[in-house]
């Protein structure tokens, strides 16, 4: 085992240090140890205790988004397959839980009215699809 000797010069007196080697070393793995990076403490990196309950729930949250995707795909579809540019033969309607109707069979409004609803379910379509990639169960 070697000694190394260190001579220090505190408040104008001389103090002889003796360290070895394993000293050191202990002492450069408890620094290499601690929680602190740079001056900076380091959080410890556990994961948090999810319990079963919880985490069913986040599934089921993650389906509805799904379930909800897949709904919102097919009535995309369904609106893209929509011919309205055959004169008279479209119509839109509309019937409110009243009963009260609306109905047209102006090809220019329901042009109007399916490109903005495209547009809508789209940018929903994408939302929940970003919604979808960035959720942790």
């Amino acid at each position: 085992m070697e000694t190394k000797t260190k001579r220090s010069s505190t408040n104008g007196k001389t103090v002889k240090q003796n360290a070895t080697v394993k000293t050191v070393k202990d002492k450069l793995t408890q620094e290499a140890m601690a929680s602190t990076v740079n001056g900076k403490d380091v959080p410890d990196r556990e994961k948090p205790t999810i319990n079963l309950d919880d985490r069913i729930q986040r599934f089921e949250k993650l389906r509805g988004l799904a379930t909800n995707r897949e709904r919102l795909t097919s009535t995309l579809n369904e609106l893209t397959k929509f011919n309205y540019n055959q004169g008279d033969s479209c119509s839109f309607f509309i019937r409110d839980s009243h009963g009260l109707e609306f109905k047209t069979t102006n090809s220019n409004l329901i042009k109007l009215v399916t490109e903005h609803l495209q547009l809508t379910l789209q940018a929903r379509k994408t939302e929940l699809e970003k919604e979808i990639i960035e959720f942790q169960l």
